[in-house]
């Protein structure tokens, strides 16, 4: 796959659809699914759900941290997640929220958007709130290497809004702050800028301007209670827009309804 991480995911979308499914296996899958709590049930769960729907959605994000609970090996077995998805034909938006500074900051940039490691994926999720400034090193990393991010901007958490609601020194949010500083990451892109947003889809309403040339994801989508109807009225001037469903997949029986359902959201979707 070539070109930036804007361009790849707009013809994504146009190809696959807007759908994001995120592979994201906590024990209550594993065990509804009559796994083990251990590294060989979570490699059986999350590949057998790559296999399933990999190949028809446009984007895997798989969550990090339930990878990482299981040490080396639960790692390695992300690792295969992000392979396999590639392979398949999806995108990968590696969830891992990761937000510090200078050469730390730096350091997560080169293991999840350098290609020569393990890990690389087409783009990640990060937490602006060291300042948006610390993510830097993050940015020049996907440009170097036409990979994408994506920062943390309304999310549906009841926590977020003493944070994001916050008002700056213009009378702003500082969830706004966000999205100017990313309308100004992403000015002049075409088709699509490379650096989008997180933005909850069960956050009711927003005032903020959702339009800034940036893909938006949107979690919550499906078991959370995000509907197809909510992604329309919130994000309807949107330049891109994923709304992303984990559980609503994943405690699908068979791989037949797994990819039934890909298919069938996409085409509501689309509608």
């Amino acid at each position: 796959m070539t070109g930036t991480f804007g361009a790849r995911l707009h013809a994504a979308i146009a190809d696959r659809g807007p759908l994001c499914v995120g592979i994201d296996p906590h024990v209550g899958l594993l065990q509804d699914a009559g796994l083990g709590d251990d590294v060989a049930g979570l490699e059986t769960f999350a590949l057998g759900a790559v296999e399933a729907v990999a190949p028809y959605t446009s984007v895997i994000k798989p969550q990090s941290a339930f990878y990482e609970r299981f040490g080396s090996r639960g790692i390695a077995v992300l690792e295969r997640v992000i392979a396999e998805s590639r392979a398949a034909g999806a995108l990968v938006l590696l969830d891992v929220k990761r937000g510090d500074i200078g050469s730390t900051s730096q350091a997560y940039a080169d293991a999840y958007l350098d290609p020569t490691s393990p890990l690389a994926s087409d783009a990640i999720t990060v937490s602006p709130f060291l300042g948006f400034g610390s993510l830097d090193p993050v940015f020049d990393a996907a440009r170097r290497h036409d990979a994408g991010a994506f920062v943390l901007a309304l999310t549906s958490n009841k926590e977020g809004p003493e944070v994001q609601h916050a008002r700056v020194d213009d009378g702003g949010t500082v969830a706004g702050l966000m999205l100017d500083h990313l309308r100004r990451l992403n000015a002049d892109a075409e088709p699509l800028g490379s650096f989008g947003a997180v933005v909850g889809a069960t956050i009711g309403s927003t005032d903020e301007d959702l339009a800034f040339n940036g893909p938006l994801l949107a979690p919550g989508f499906g078991a959370q209670g995000g509907t197809v109807d909510d992604v329309r009225r919130l994000f309807g001037s949107a330049a891109a827009v994923l709304p992303s469903s984990s559980r609503e997949v994943l405690r699908l029986p068979t791989a037949e309804a797994m990819r039934d359902f890909v298919l069938r959201t996409n085409d509501e979707l689309r509608a």
